[in-house]
């Protein structure tokens, strides 16, 4: 017997999941991650008063304040390992190490505070990426139209921009998928560009 093990080892992908404070980053984790996800919780105190913002979001009693963690796989071949960035500006220096090897990125977004989304677009955009902007259906909240916010936004048709509700496992993962297709379709991309570039090179 060789003592190799017939088994495959899955492909371990790296996602980031970022957005503002209160939009859901620890719950669309938590709802999906298949081992007990590690999350850096803490209350909000007196401190965060006249920094961070919780118009639109009162009733919030906790934050991140490093990130959050979680494992799920998409099936026998692929291991996303999802990573949560903290929402607040100040803690935003920890986005650099954070997203070091991530392939992609989802940006959650609550159109209550649709502001809020522009930092987490701005740096993700400035690298490149792939990225979807996933709109969290808060219970109460108005509703609009993906393309109406896709346009307040000033995002371009190659961002998809989807509806999710965070709670809910089967949404996350197709939100998750949405962003595995992005991913793949730029490495196909890529792939199929460099061989072009070697066949004019000929």
């Amino acid at each position: 017997m060789s003592g190799r093990s017939d088994k495959s080892v899955p492909f371990a992908v790296k996602i980031v999941v970022s957005g503002g404070l209160g939009v859901g980053k620890t719950t669309f984790i938590g709802a999906v991650s298949e081992i007990e996800p590690l999350d850096t919780e803490a209350a909000i105190t007196q401190v965060s008063v006249g920094v961070d913002s919780l118009a639109g979001v009162e009733g919030k009693t906790t934050t991140t304040v490093a990130l959050d963690f979680g494992r799920i796989s998409l099936d026998s071949s692929i291991v996303l390992y999802l990573f949560g960035t903290p929402g607040q500006d100040r803690f935003s220096f920890l986005w650099d190490d954070l997203v070091e090897g991530a392939l992609g990125t989802v940006i959650l977004a609550d159109t209550r505070r649709i502001e809020d989304s522009f930092p987490a677009l701005d740096f993700f955009e400035e690298r490149d990426e792939p990225f979807v902007l996933a709109i969290n259906r808060f219970d109460g909240a108005q509703h609009f139209d993906l393309e109406e916010v896709r346009e307040a936004l000033g995002l371009g048709d190659r961002v998809p921009v989807v509806a999710c509700d965070a709670r809910d496992r089967n949404s996350v993962r197709d939100v998750l998928a949405a962003l595995m297709d992005q991913v793949i379709g730029k490495h196909l991309a890529a792939r199929s560009g460099g061989g072009r570039a070697r066949a004019l090179a000929r």
